[in-house]
């Protein structure tokens, strides 16, 4: 199972838990990843983020990157869900969960799907600082992440 969901509304981290837990019914592990907003940038302090992006396009990339993921590591269930719209400092912003037979197939595939996702899937971010407004870029180390999933 794939769920993608893209939406500006919060998730509720237990709900969709049990919502990965019960679509892997034979899994051995559930590994959740949630990022948050954070309240400080390289520019100053985030006052918010504003988030974009064409939901079309960006469930098609998580598609792709969840597929590949299932096939280099066999998981039972998958699910990506990412917020748009404006955002403040400590509220959630992402949710990667994936359900494996064993956990470290569960961990390496919410890794790669996270690493993946920041690098390729087209989400645009603009902070919106003490210091003024400037669009995120992909940082060094989020592409360095990425690299290790090179084969």
């Amino acid at each position: 199972m794939i769920t993608i969901q893209i939406q500006e509304s919060d998730f509720d981290h237990n709900y969709v838990y049990h919502q990965l837990r019960q679509a892997a019914p034979g899994a051995g592990a559930i590994v959740t990843f949630t990022g948050l907003v954070r309240e400080f940038s390289e520019q100053g302090d985030i006052q918010h983020m504003e988030l974009e992006c064409y939901p079309a396009m960006a469930k098609t990339t998580l598609q792709k990157i969840i597929t590949e993921a299932s096939n280099r590591w066999n998981i039972l269930a998958c699910m990506v869900i990412h917020r748009t719209g404006i955002l403040h400092a400590h509220e959630q912003i992402v949710f990667v969960g994936s359900a494996a037979h064993h956990r470290q197939a569960a961990f390496d595939s919410a890794s790669f799907v996270m690493d993946y996702l920041k690098t390729e899937a087209p989400f645009w971010k603009k902070e919106v600082s003490s210091n003024g407004t400037h669009w995120v870029i992909a940082k060094a180390s989020d592409q360095q992440a990425r690299k290790k999933w090179v084969k």
